[in-house]
This record gives C-alpha cells, sequence and structure tokens, in this order.
C-alpha cells in the first residue's frame, strides 16, 4: 500500500512540474530553432538572438523595462521595509489598522482595479503619462510585498541584539543600520527580487499608465504576439527567463551564505 502511494505521489509530482515547466521548456528550445515557423524543429540556430538585438523595438522596451523594474524595486524595498518596521515595532498607534490596510490592500486588489485607480489619479492631476508613472504604479503595487517578506523576518528577530547596542551608546540609527539590518539583509534582499520580478512581469498595470515612450517589454511581446508568434519573442522570453533564474539562484546562494555565517557566529558566542 505504502509502495503504491509512493508511486502515485510521485507521478502526481513528476505531472505537476511538467505541466508547470514542460511549455517553458519548449519555448526555450524553439528560441534557437533554424525555422522561423515556431511549431516546426528545423535544425539548431541563434542567428533570432542576433536578429533581436537587431530589433530596436524590443531594445528599446527592454531598456525601458530594465530601468523602471530597478528603480521601482530599490523605492519599494526602502518603503517596504520602511512599512514593515512601522508594523512590527509600533504595534499601538492611531490608525494603525487603516495603515496596515493600505500597506496590503495591492496584494489583493485586482490589477485592472489597480491599473484605473492609479490611471484616473494621473488623470485627475494633469500628470502626463510615461516613464515616472510607470514606475510610481509598480511602487505601489510591489512594496506590499517587500513589506510582508521583510516584515516575517523582523517579527523573528532578536530585540536584545538591538537593545544591547543601546545600552553599548550606539543611537537607534546606529543600532538599526550596523545591528538590525545585517541580520535581516537575506529578507530585503528578497523583497527586492520579488519587487524586481514582479515589474519586469507586469503587462496590467503598465498598460494603464504607460503613455509615450514609455512601452515596457510585456507590452511590447503583448502587442506582437497578437499579430503571431515570432521566434524573435522566443528569444526574449529566454533571455528573460535566465535573467529571473540566475536571481532567484543568485538570493539563494547569498541566503545560505548569510545563514552558515549566523549559524557561525552564534557558535562562537556560545
Amino acid at each position: 500500500m505504502a509502495g503504491t502511494w509512493g508511486r502515485f505521489n510521485i507521478a502526481a509530482l513528476v505531472l505537476g512540474f511538467a505541466f508547470l515547466y514542460l511549455p517553458i521548456l519548449l519555448l526555450v528550445i524553439f528560441s534557437f530553432n533554424e525555422s522561423r515557423l515556431v511549431t516546426v524543429w528545423a535544425g539548431f540556430s541563434t542567428k533570432w538572438y542576433v536578429q533581436l538585438f537587431s530589433n530596436q523595438g524590443l531594445m528599446d522596451a527592454a531598456w525601458v523595462t530594465a530601468r523602471v523594474a530597478f528603480l521601482s524595486a530599490s523605492i519599494a524595498t526602502v518603503l517596504g521595509t520602511m512599512a514593515a518596521l512601522a508594523l512590527t515595532r509600533y504595534t499601538r498607534f492611531r490608525g494603525r489598522l487603516l495603515f496596515s490596510g493600505m500597506v496590503f490592500a495591492p496584494l489583493v486588489m485586482p490589477e485592472v482595479i489597480t491599473g484605473l485607480s492609479l490611471l484616473l489619479l494621473f488623470v485627475a492631476i494633469n500628470f502626463d503619462r510615461g516613464f515616472a508613472t510607470v514606475t510610481i504604479a509598480h511602487i505601489t503595487f510591489s512594496m506590499c510585498f517587500v513589506a510582508v517578506v521583510v516584515q516575517s523576518r523582523l517579527i523573528s528577530f532578536d530585540r536584545s541584539l538591538e537593545e544591547a547596542a543601546l545600552d553599548l551608546g550606539a543611537t537607534p540609527t546606529r543600532a538599526f543600520f550596523q545591528v538590525t539590518l545585517p541580520v535581516i539583509m537575506p529578507a530585503v534582499i528578497s523583497g527586492w527580487m520579488l519587487a524586481f520580478t514582479l515589474s519586469l512581469d507586469d503587462l496590467v498595470i503598465a498598460s494603464f499608465t504607460s503613455g509615450p515612450g514609455a512601452t515596457t517589454l510585456p507590452m511590447k511581446i503583448y502587442s506582437q504576439v497578437r499579430l503571431g508568434v515570432t521566434p524573435e519573442i522566443n528569444a526574449i522570453c529566454t533571455i528573460l527567463i535566465g535573467i529571473v533564474t540566475v536571481g532567484v539562484i543568485a538570493a539563494s546562494l547569498v541566503n545560505k551564505r548569510r545563514e552558515v555565517i549566523r549559524r557561525r557566529d552564534e557558535a562562537a558566542y556560545a
């Protein structure tokens, strides 16, 4: 009976991973296809990657996306960390429930509603849509994800380390930057990478808030896919998959290294 359940679990696991990752694997494989027909294999070739870098429209959209993702992720990380600190350290203040709801609302808010709300805001204040509006929109919805990640780490943070630094004469600011921040840095880095990935992937909110000269890569890909999938689309998607994969592996290695250092320091002090 145990063996039967074991085989069933293995089969379910294989089917689940195949359902999730087989389409991605096929996309990567056909990005190296010699033929322009994306469903007919005609031999290995990298010519579509060469043509991709000659496609000025896709390159401009990729550059816009990279700038928006880096800037919005960096600002969202700072704001999300500050929000997490406020919610963790100050459990009682007037308006805390409202503040918490405003921070975490984008987690459950449909992207269409968020995009439309921001569009109406920019129109109401007569703010021209473009690079700045897309960046602000991405900060708005990615900040809450950073706050969740950092708050989960702060909940388990040992406050006695910070109190010891204060007893030794450190200011609250110095204690935070030299004691608290290094400990929660893996969570901060994870939050930044999550915000960066969400910004790279966003289509709906960017469609509402973008303007002339601020077409992101997902918007460009979507507009071209409606006319038919081309090998260049497979190539650019493969590059995006590679960037995200490298980022996830790098974050995992950083977290693992910091965990090893933390355990070594704890053993040294024990």
